[in-house]
């Protein structure tokens, strides 16, 4: 079952693709936090969802908002995929435990080895306000992650 709105986010730490550590608590009291999470990188799916928040980064990525994108690929693949594309917000590698943090949220898909299409809108309190999960062949919207942070 997914996390569920109005519930704390459980707390995660998983390396950047520059193998450097990102915990989601960090950001507790400081910026409202977009945690996506993708089945993986290098698809035509989830280059199309990261390079759309690459291109609209300013609504997502500032002073009070961060934006993490979690799957289950390790760190060297991301790495590559980051520089390929241009993205300079953090892709977290939730490769070991295999997906034990998409597995956290409710989005791990076991028969398939990775994480569903799943958002979710954490407040600066670490409460998350909004969520949507869609499968893994069905792009999300943007302007729903919008709406969400606007009524923060």
């Amino acid at each position: 079952m997914a996390v569920e709105v109005g519930s704390v986010a459980p707390d995660f730490e998983l390396k950047n693709q520059s193998g450097e550590p990102v915990k989601l608590s960090d950001f507790r009291g400081k910026k409202n936090v977009v945690v996506v999470f993708y089945p993986h990188a290098f698809t035509s799916i989830c280059s199309g969802e990261l390079c759309t928040l690459r291109d609209q980064k300013t609504d997502f990525v500032g002073d009070d908002v961060q934006l993490l994108a979690i799957s289950v690929d390790p760190v060297p693949s991301l790495k590559v995929f980051a520089d390929e594309n241009g993205f300079d917000y953090p892709l977290l590698s939730d490769f070991y435990p295999h997906g034990a943090v998409a597995q956290e949220y409710g989005v791990f898909v076991p028969e398939r080895g990775f994480a569903t299409r799943g958002t979710f809108v954490i407040d600066k309190d670490g409460v998350v306000r909004w969520s949507v999960i869609n499968t893994p062949g069905d792009a999300r919207s943007t302007d729903e992650y919008r709406a969400a942070l606007a009524a923060l």
